[in-house]
């Protein structure tokens, strides 16, 4: 595994990531806001379970997405392609993410949605400005606990 700060700073300082998601023939991609969990290797996110992407998430499990910004050159690009597994988050746990979640979004505090998890399972990050091409990967153990 090489290093991977700067993967990790990046993806503290961004609050923004694309979930793709799907089930059967239906296909669906969202924007959430999120926070990071560098410990968890995880990221939490809020959203309605009835929404298109909600009802997805409930049948199929297996996500994907990125995180990017939006630069003007090539030079600069850095941006995340990443796999995981998604789960509603439920009892202390959520009580616990609810409060994080808020302090990073104070306008979360008005809305009940529920929270998720994404549990990180690779993760591959491309940073011109460290050189052209460069690329940051992280994968998941094998031999790390299984996600609930």
């Amino acid at each position: 595994m090489s290093d991977h700060s700067h993967l990790v700073r990046y993806l503290k300082n961004k609050h923004v990531l694309s979930l793709c998601c799907h089930a059967g023939n239906d296909l669906w991609c969202a924007n959430c806001f999120y926070v990071f969990d560098e410990a968890r290797m995880a990221f939490w996110l809020m959203t309605e379970a009835d929404t298109r992407h909600g009802r997805l998430l409930h049948a199929s499990p297996q996500i994907a997405g990125t995180v990017n910004g939006q630069p003007r050159t090539v030079l600069l690009i850095k941006g995340v392609q990443y796999r995981g597994t998604i789960a509603l988050l439920g009892g202390e746990a959520e009580a616990q993410v609810r409060k994080v979640y808020q302090k990073r979004f104070p306008v979360a505090r008005k809305i009940s949605a529920p929270l998720w998890e994404i549990r990180l399972e690779e993760v591959k990050m491309t940073n011109n400005t460290l050189g052209f091409g460069k690329k940051i990967s992280w994968r998941r153990e094998e031999s790390e606990v299984p996600f609930p």
